[in-house]
């Protein structure tokens, strides 16, 4: 479903006659930002790749980074994240090699011993794709339309006092639910899990 044709659902379904075309935008934007906080499914795994070319001790966080899976270097070491406290000791040390351990320090991610050579691939659930146009159709938007209306639906509701909103927030429970069962299913099953992550980028 693409953008346009959830926000005609989206009024359809709340069915009033003051809703205004920026509330509409406003609702859905505050739904999708709902679901994003709450969702963690294969459908909004990123990879991003960092070439390594010399000695390293950070690497930047992506704009659209919500929450790590993993991070890893080429040699096929996986990176443990530990506290900030615990990288300011390892950094007295000032040692270089394959990278260990890493911690987030506001919009980078240091990593301890320094690399100076290979990559570093950091998975990672991002933000949805924005909506550019009505037209435009995004993944999130395709598999689960529904969950971001009713999302939406329930910001609406706390907005006009409306007596249905906990009927709307029911039902975007029992979606939510539905969908991250169904991701947790896949990831303990195997099945098309390989299917999920969608978008790689390089540094």
């Amino acid at each position: 479903m693409n953008y346009g044709d959830m926000k005609s659902h989206f009024n359809e379904l709340l069915n009033r006659s003051d809703i205004t075309s920026a509330l509409t935008t406003r609702f859905i934007d505050q739904g999708i930002a709902r679901v994003q906080r709450s969702l963690r499914i294969p459908a909004m795994e990123i990879q991003m790749v960092y070439d390594i070319q010399n000695t390293t001790t950070a690497i930047i966080v992506p704009n659209n980074f919500i929450e790590t899976i993993d991070l890893y270097h080429s040699k096929g070491t996986v990176l443990n994240r530990i506290s900030m406290s615990r990288m300011q000791q390892f950094k007295q040390e000032g040692k270089t090699g394959t990278p260990l351990y890493y911690t987030r320090e506001q919009a980078d991610f240091h990593v301890y011993p320094y690399p100076s050579s290979g990559t570093l691939t950091l998975n990672y659930y991002g933000e949805f794709e924005p909506f550019t146009s009505d037209s435009t159709e995004t993944t999130m938007s395709h598999i689960a339309s529904d969950l971001i209306i009713y999302a939406a639906l329930t910001y609406a509701a706390t907005y006009y006092l409306d007596e249905r909103e906990a009927l709307f927030e029911q039902k975007f429970t029992t979606l939510i639910n539905e969908l991250q069962l169904q991701a947790d299913d896949q990831e303990m099953n195997g099945g098309t899990q390989v299917l999920g992550s969608a978008y790689t980028y390089e540094d």
